[in-house]
């Protein structure tokens, strides 16, 4: 999560199954990016990621992308809730056959300098997750109100035990994604409210993922905990506005 343009696969994968006339080779283009080809496992009509994205494009459907993290579920019925915390990220689907939950599973190969993933989505039925999910993320309304509150709370609460004082590379990192731009992501133009959401909590959490690399100016462990406590809360709202941001409903 350190860079903002690198959305998690779920992300994109969801708002491309939810974009009405979309080519489903660039899609899968969008999706796959600098992966190897993308396998399927679990739907007996799906083997590659063009066959899911076929299906699960043929007719109304309801998705979002959700980012769960230990303890925090965020959504996701249970017969998929271990292995989509432990993913990080899930796609959860309803068509008129049914339910699923669809989870990337990605082996890295490669070197440091010329990494490589091999990415397979798995697929599980799940029980209808809309209600569940509505409970946990809320409206999108209340996204935006979240995020912003919360912000405002833990920047108040960093702020209080200075820990600004960041390592220069990590400040310099953290002042790029705050004045970074969605201009190259790879998803379908999304409506006002929904882009903002989805790139106000996006920035959020990396700005989370750099500043867990640096403990800033807190001086012992009751202040990093304090540190690391403002920074969950961020996180948890953060990441439940992703699903808020990305779900719909096409009919």
């Amino acid at each position: 999560m350190s860079q903002i343009s690198a959305l998690p696969r779920s992300v994109v994968l969801a708002l491309w199954l939810q974009a009405t006339g979309a080519s489903h080779g660039l899609a899968v283009r969008s999706v796959t990016d600098d992966d190897e080809p993308h396998s399927v496992v679990g739907l007996p009509e799906a083997s590659a990621l063009a066959d899911l994205v076929s299906l699960f494009t043929a007719g109304p459907r309801e998705v979002c992308a959700v980012l769960p993290s230990p303890g925090d579920p965020s959504g996701v019925p249970a017969p998929s809730a271990a292995s989509a915390t432990e993913a990080g990220e899930c796609v959860l689907v309803t068509t008129s056959a049914g339910s699923w939950a669809v989870v990337p599973r990605i082996t890295l190969f490669g070197s440091e300098l010329e990494p490589g993933h091999l990415v397979t989505w798995e697929v599980t039925p799940v029980p209808p997750w809309s209600t569940l999910l509505a409970a946990t993320a809320g409206s999108l309304t209340d996204a935006e109100r979240e995020l912003r509150t919360s912000l405002m709370t833990a920047t108040d609460a960093l702020d209080a035990l200075d820990v600004g004082r960041w390592r220069d590379d990590a400040a310099d990192a953290i002042e790029r994604v705050r004045h970074s731009t969605t201009a190259g992501w790879p998803v379908p133009d999304l409506e006002g409210r929904r882009a903002r959401v989805l790139q106000l909590a996006w920035r959020l959490l990396s700005i989370i993922d750099l500043a867990r690399v640096d403990d800033g100016g807190a001086v012992n462990l009751w202040q990093i905990d304090q540190r690391s406590t403002a920074l969950r809360e961020v996180e948890r709202t953060a990441r439940r506005a992703v699903a808020a941001a990305t779900y719909a409903d096409v009919r």
